[in-house]
């Protein structure tokens, strides 16, 4: 299962680390789905969690930001990275 260890921003950027060693970048003003998160101040940003397991037949724990009431699934992050390549 691939999931998400650490997140940071930098340079207009949202980062990803994965548990299997790969760093996925995406523009946040850029990248439409994650403009909610580009509006966000540092602090928000810093606020995230991983999802527990839910009913969900797949194994996959989203990124969440509770005070932002959104979130990202692994697989949409590791989708639009693709595209971007």
């Amino acid at each position: 299962m691939v999931r998400a260890t650490n997140v940071r921003f930098a340079g207009g950027m949202l980062y990803v680390t994965l548990n299997d060693g790969r760093q996925v970048g995406l523009p946040l003003r850029k990248t439409k789905w994650l403009k909610w998160l580009a509006h966000a101040t540092p602090r928000q940003r810093k606020r995230w969690t991983i999802e527990p397991l839910g009913d969900a037949s797949d194994e996959v724990r989203p990124l969440y930001w509770n005070e932002l009431d959104d979130g990202i699934e692994i697989c949409h992050l590791l989708s639009a990275q693709s595209l971007a390549e």
